[in-house]
């Protein structure tokens, strides 16, 4: 095994990047590395020779048809193939010495999501995987609102049109886990209770949409609702706290921020209720790339030796909580389909564990 190379690190020499896979994805990889300071897009790696020489030739970088040939190239690599391979891919990678940017989720099951980041630990290299929404300025500027609310419950919408998804994994493992991970980063507590309830189209194999409601060990509830096959896109996520309502949207770059005039201190509090007189405060948020921001981020973590913000550690509970979400939608869908009278509603314990993982990994972060 080897280690990250030296010069990786030395702020004088650019960084050397690759690119394992340029379909949608990896394409705006590719796009951003070359634009960063300090960093030098060596090449790319496709099995599609066509796509992958296209892209080379666009760059004016070096094309390699196995990603093996590329490594000894390059100090850091994005990952951006088929979730069934990031455990492979990676894990060449890792044993490499070569940091990973993985894109989520990080691997197809918790066992291989477990091999990579004790691989990148032993390896002394960056494991950063793709919760792109971490790195919206629109979920920053609601981490910070709720700082000075109290928050009693979350939900989040996000909803797509079938084409524009991923067919290889469910809507859990392809949308739902964005917002898994947030509310892991947002709530001050370990999830302990769930309930899910799925549906799928006649020509899916995969779960296309999926609600789950999650109960945190703090007393706190999140519901969440992701579809394929929505007729429109929607990223929200609301938080309903004590004395307002914040409404993030994550396309939009803006939370809208509700307060009944009871709240802010009316005189005749039952006349404002009855009136339902309300202020809203609009925030914008910066405009700011969330794919560029996530990507220096990962420069900026090989160069200065820091952990990232969204390492293997914490997509592995979000792995985690998600692989249970899609497991007891599915159980929930096959009684129905058998069935039973109505859908999965009162909340399931978590097995111990997971709370006990999720704290771990919160002390670790």
């Amino acid at each position: 095994m080897h280690h990250p190379r030296a010069d990786a690190t030395e702020r004088h020499a650019p960084l050397r990047v690759g690119a394992i896979g340029v379909g949608n994805m990896g394409q705006h990889h590719t796009r951003i590395f070359s634009l960063l300071p300090d960093v030098e897009l060596v090449g790319v790696a496709d099995i599609d020779v066509e796509r992958g020489l296209a892209i080379a030739q666009q760059y004016q970088i070096d094309f390699y048809e196995s990603y093996r040939e590329l490594l000894p190239h390059v100090d850091a690599a994005c990952i951006a193939v088929p979730t069934r391979l990031h455990y492979r891919v990676g894990l060449d990678c890792l044993h490499a010495g070569v940091h990973v940017l993985m894109e989520k989720p990080i691997a197809a099951s918790l066992v291989e999501a477990e091999a990579l980041v004790e691989a990148a630990t032993a390896a002394g290299a960056i494991l950063q995987v793709g919760h792109i929404e971490r790195f919206n300025p629109t979920f920053s500027e609601l981490r910070q609102i709720l700082q000075a609310e109290t928050p009693l419950a979350l939900e989040a919408h996000r909803l797509s049109p079938h084409p524009q998804q991923a067919s290889d994994v469910s809507v859990v493992m392809d949308l739902m886990i964005h917002d898994l991970d947030l509310l892991l980063e947002l709530m001050a507590a370990p999830p302990v209770k769930l309930a899910a309830s799925g549906s799928q189209t006649a020509s899916s194999q995969q779960l296309d949409y999926v609600t789950a409601t999650v109960g945190f060990a703090n007393g706190l509830l999140a519901t969440l609702t992701a579809s394929k096959v929505a007729h429109r896109k929607t990223r929200r996520i609301a938080a309903h706290c004590q004395h307002a309502l914040a409404e993030a949207d994550l396309l939009g770059n803006e939370v809208s921020i509700y307060r009944h005039a009871a709240a802010r201190g009316s005189t005749d509090c039952h006349a404002a209720w009855h009136r339902q007189d309300c202020d809203l405060e609009q925030v914008q948020a910066q405009q700011i790339e969330p794919l560029h921001a996530e990507i220096a981020h990962f420069i900026r973590c090989i160069r200065n030796g820091a952990r990232p913000s969204v390492g293997g550690e914490q997509a592995l509970q979000a792995l985690r909580l998600a692989t249970w979400v899609e497991q007891m939608a599915l159980t929930d869908r096959a009684d129905t389909c058998n069935g039973a009278a109505a859908p999965t509603t009162s909340l399931s314990p978590l097995p111990l564990e997971f709370a006990e993982s999720c704290r771990d990994s919160g002390q670790r972060g």
